[in-house]
């Protein structure tokens, strides 16, 4: 197919590189043009000068950016992905952002005779350069179906989980469910080196049982070894625990524990960890 990749972080840029590899035409877009020119050295397609011109012939268009504002700033306005594309085609949002801007943009999407889909994914830069992302989606079935085979070049499960604006939900989920794993395993680390165990034997012990968990086996080595300078950033995951918060204020959930590792994560912040991997929770208890 003929797509637009738009946004070229570190997830993005893997990802769209995914879709060239499939043997899709893609035509990308960033902010910064040398990170466009790097990916067109390295994986062939063209660049862009806008969203828009990146748009523009693509049967589906993606985006991956930083939040709610990135996201208008590149599908809104003359220069904006929205403007350069044609009826029929489909717009899927990678970006972790609102649930409000999703349907905001699902609305809009049906007026221009588009097709729109939220899609945030879950497995981080390493998942993205594998091709083995989790994608939740949330959107009509119909579009879906259309979109599906083509994010499947760099995922291993895409799931339509509702309506426009699911997908956005499932993510916050996503998100709540790690920030209290992630604490605690930040303290049972923590407690298991204080009380003088062997923590190699301690991790092979509990991780065959009920305590088990994808953060224990991908995450528990590097944070034993203090390493930080890799994965999802503090910054990244507090914006995504915001997001989680405020809409738990709209729907009355009541989220005390993610509240709190939003409070460590910004002491973490306060410390200059901002660009560290968010499991650098830890630090604050040693």
């Amino acid at each position: 197919m003929h797509a637009a990749f738009i946004g070229l972080g570190v997830m993005g840029f893997p990802m769209a590189g995914h879709l060239q590899r499939a043997g899709h035409q893609v035509a990308v877009y960033n902010r910064t043009a040398s990170r466009a020119e790097q990916w067109v050295a390295k994986f062939g397609g063209r660049a862009a000068a806008s969203p828009a011109q990146a748009a523009s012939g693509a049967e589906i268009v993606f985006t991956c950016v930083g939040n709610d504002e990135d996201l208008r700033s590149v599908v809104l306005g003359d220069a904006g992905a929205i403007a350069g594309m044609a009826a029929g085609s489909i717009l899927v949002d990678h970006t972790t952002a609102s649930a409000e801007i999703a349907r905001t943009l699902a609305a809009l999407a049906s007026e221009h005779r588009l097709g729109f889909l939220d899609a945030p994914v879950s497995g981080g830069q390493l998942g993205a350069e594998k091709g083995q992302l989790s994608i939740m989606v949330g959107g009509e079935e119909t579009v879906f179906a259309r979109a599906a085979s083509v994010m499947g070049a760099y995922a291993k499960a895409v799931t339509l989980v509702g309506p426009s604006g699911s997908g956005q939900l499932t993510k916050m989920v996503n998100q709540i469910c790690l920030a209290g794993l992630t604490q605690g395993l930040a303290e049972a680390l923590n407690f298991a080196s204080r009380a003088g165990l062997d923590t190699e034997k301690v991790l092979a012990t509990i991780s065959k049982g009920a305590a088990q968990s994808w953060m224990m086996d991908n995450r528990a080595q590097t944070m034993l070894a203090n390493a930080f300078d890799f994965g999802f950033a503090v910054d990244w995951m507090r914006k995504d625990l915001g997001i989680a918060v405020a809409e738990a204020r709209r729907n009355g959930a009541s989220l005390p524990v993610t509240a709190l590792v939003d409070q460590f994560l910004s002491e973490v912040q306060r410390r200059g960890g901002n660009r560290w991997d968010y499991t650098s929770l830890i630090k604050l208890l040693r």
